[in-house]
């Protein structure tokens, strides 16, 4: 496996149309002299203090990307400029001089440390070689421990602008360093490729490997070598490949070709070897950015949606879901253990659900296996969450389709309540209460964990889990926590009751100022949908009912409810596990979009000043119709009349 990028793609599989570089260092380091060197190719008798841009054109080098070169003052009162250049620079040439070892001091001292908030790569260059001690010790052991300290530093070379020694290569380097970095790709430390590079070739070698049975065969390899090079290797190549391989890493290969701990040991070697083109031709071949993601072009998300509609997973998708469950239930117990999981996600930049809100929102075993409910619930929250980032995680699990074939547009939930009823198959529920209600412990019991199980420390909690219905079918119920201090600034927003499918407002039975503050939201939720036009159902509930029950609360909430036309509150027992069949409740009320909707008085005044008008525009028209008929009715006989006489 070998080759380089063809000249004319690079700076497209880069992304890149331009390269920036931007040179500094201390005064009389030799700066301007060597932008004037490389573009004259000789050594200026008069060189100016700095030096206007210079630009290299495509051609100047093979990867034909044209190079814009600025110098800069190190004067005080160009600080500020030298800053903006640095901040837009793709990357910047340090320099110091080879006669003066204080300005070699300078770079680790003050350069460096203000260069390492810029996070840009750094090409450190030693200029005036041809002034140098030959005493002085050699360039490896003058920058091993510069760069062992600052790991931005890409590359560092010796160079004489007056001797013409290796200037070009000082912006080869530069160049090369934005468009094939090391450090997305490498740890220098450690001496290894770093992980998401790990992954993402992992997931190129699966691609490649088409009768999957582990191992590159000469076949294979050599159409991979096509589709990233468009050069086909010799058998003799393929062979020598493969004896390099063998005689470092002999796990690297065997009877059916080059495995995958051979694959990534090529890889690591280029690397080592300075040929990172390579990696990153393969990797840009394959889709990935120089994050080492798949670019937002692959996974972007094409299709349009109203506020009050979300995508849910295709039955195509579910069941590549359910495929790979059960490829990686390695032990076929029927759950996912920590393990399974990771390497499920192995060929992924990271495993998405290794953080909140994903991390803990579904219900796990003792072992913390995910059952294959809970597996499919967590892809229902991501897609509802973030459909891109569901998508981009469907194709780094090996799903083949379109974005178009991986998920369905719900119809507008507006629509759904004009027509009194639903297709969807995933709800969101709100959970609104005050704190210290049991809103949290409703979340917990829904995914099977005790009230005093550990909690993410955030303020956004999900739980999601499959609700058996009474008919035998299953919906994916979604609970999102709305911690009481986030109301107001839920609510600021026009959009925010859409994705909503029906919200549930928890209080604490024994405590009549819960109750107050549930009333409270519940009152504020039913206004915000009234003049949004999100109306949602809404359902109340006591919780804590083994508890001794606050009698003015349990009169008040009834009355409320009945006032604002929506169930009566529902009593449940966390402690006890009395549930009430409380979710196959939420799911109902969820898919009957045109009930248990909560009427404010300002709602009700609206509704019957509508109908008083609706009716006063009725009584209009059919007076009008009335004298219509009769207008009619004269003209007929005014006719008649005049005929006769």
């Amino acid at each position: 496996m070998a080759g380089a990028t063809s000249p004319s793609a690079a700076a497209n599989l880069a992304g890149k149309s331009g390269v920036r570089v931007v040179v500094i260092g201390d005064p009389g380091t030799g700066k301007s002299s060597l932008v004037v060197a490389l573009a004259t190719e000789q050594f200026p008798e008069n060189v100016p203090r700095v030096m206007p841009p210079t630009r290299l054109p495509a051609d100047y080098f093979p990867d034909r990307v044209p190079i814009t070169i600025i110098d800069t003052s190190s004067s005080p009162e160009q600080k500020p400029k030298l800053i903006a250049e640095c901040q837009a620079a793709d990357a910047v040439v340090l320099t110091y001089a080879c006669d003066r070892p204080a300005t070699l001091e300078r770079l680790s001292s003050f350069w460096l440390p203000e260069l390492r908030r810029l996070q840009t790569p750094v090409i450190v260059v030693g200029c005036k070689l041809d002034l140098r001690d030959e005493q002085q010790v050699s360039l490896e052991q003058v920058m091993a421990p510069i760069m062992q300290s600052f790991r931005e530093i890409e590359t560092c070379i010796e160079c004489s602008a007056l001797r013409q020694i290796q200037v070009p290569e000082v912006f080869y380097y530069a160049q090369k360093a934005v468009l094939h970095p090391t450090a997305p790709l490498f740890d220098q430390e450690a001496q290894s490729l770093k992980p998401r590079c790990v992954r993402a070739l992992k997931r190129i070698f699966i691609l490649c490997d088409n009768d999957k049975d582990g191992a590159l065969s000469d076949v294979e390899l050599n159409e991979f070598q096509v589709r990233c090079f468009s050069a086909p290797l010799q058998p003799t190549e393929i062979s020598g490949v493969k004896r390099v391989v063998q005689e470092k890493m002999p796990e690297g290969v065997n009877d059916n070709g080059l495995t995958l701990t051979g694959f990534l040991f090529l890889h690591a070697l280029f690397i080592e070897k300075g040929r990172l083109e390579t990696t990153w031709t393969v990797l840009r071949k394959f889709g990935y950015d120089n994050d080492i993601k798949l670019r937002d072009d692959l996974i972007a998300m094409p299709i349009k949606r109203a506020p009050d509609q979300t995508l849910e997973l295709t039955s195509e998708v579910v069941d590549f879901l359910r495929g790979i469950f059960n490829m990686f239930d390695v032990d076929n117990d029927g759950a996912l253990l920590p393990s399974e999981l990771e390497d499920l996600f192995s060929t992924a930049p990271e495993n998405p659900w290794s953080s909140d809100p994903y991390k803990d929102c579904a219900e796990k075993n003792v072992l913390g296996g995910l059952s294959l409910e809970g597996f499919l619930s967590k892809w229902a929250l991501m897609t509802l969450r973030d459909p891109t980032n569901s998508y981009a995680n469907l194709v780094y699990v090996g799903y083949p389709g379109e974005f178009s074939s991986a998920f369905t547009v719900t119809r507008k939930r507006r629509v759904g309540r004009k027509k009194q009823q639903t297709q969807r198959n995933v709800f969101q529920c709100y959970v609104f209460g005050a704190r210290g209600s049991g809103k949290t412990s409703l979340l917990q019991s829904f995914i099977g964990r005790q009230p005093s199980d550990a909690l993410p420390s955030n303020s956004e909690r999900f739980a999601t889990n499959s609700v058996e219905l009474p008919d035998g079918t299953r919906k994916t119920l979604i609970l999102r926590e709305i911690p009481e201090g986030d109301v107001r600034s839920l609510l600021s927003d026009r959009e925010s009751l859409a994705p909503c499918d029906v919200a549930v407002f928890v209080y604490d039975s024994c405590d009549e100022y819960s109750w107050q503050r549930a009333r409270d939201l519940l009152v504020q939720v039913a206004t915000h949908g009234e003049n949004t036009g999100y109306e949602v159902p809404c359902l109340i509930v006591a919780a804590k009912d083994d508890l001794d029950q606050c009698a003015q609360a349990l009169q008040e909430s009834t009355r409320v409810s009945h006032d604002m036309g929506i169930e009566t509150p529902i009593p449940i027992s966390v402690k006890l596990r009395d549930l009430n069949n409380i979710f196959c409740r939420i799911v109902h009320a969820a898919q009957q979009p045109h009930l248990s909707i909560p009427e404010t008085e300002a709602g009700k005044t609206r509704r019957q000043y509508r109908q008083l008008l609706n009716r006063s525009l009725m009584v209009v028209s059919v007076g009008a119709a009335v004298a219509v008929v009769g207008i009619a009715a004269y003209r007929v006989y005014a006719a008649r009349k005049n005929s006769s006489s």
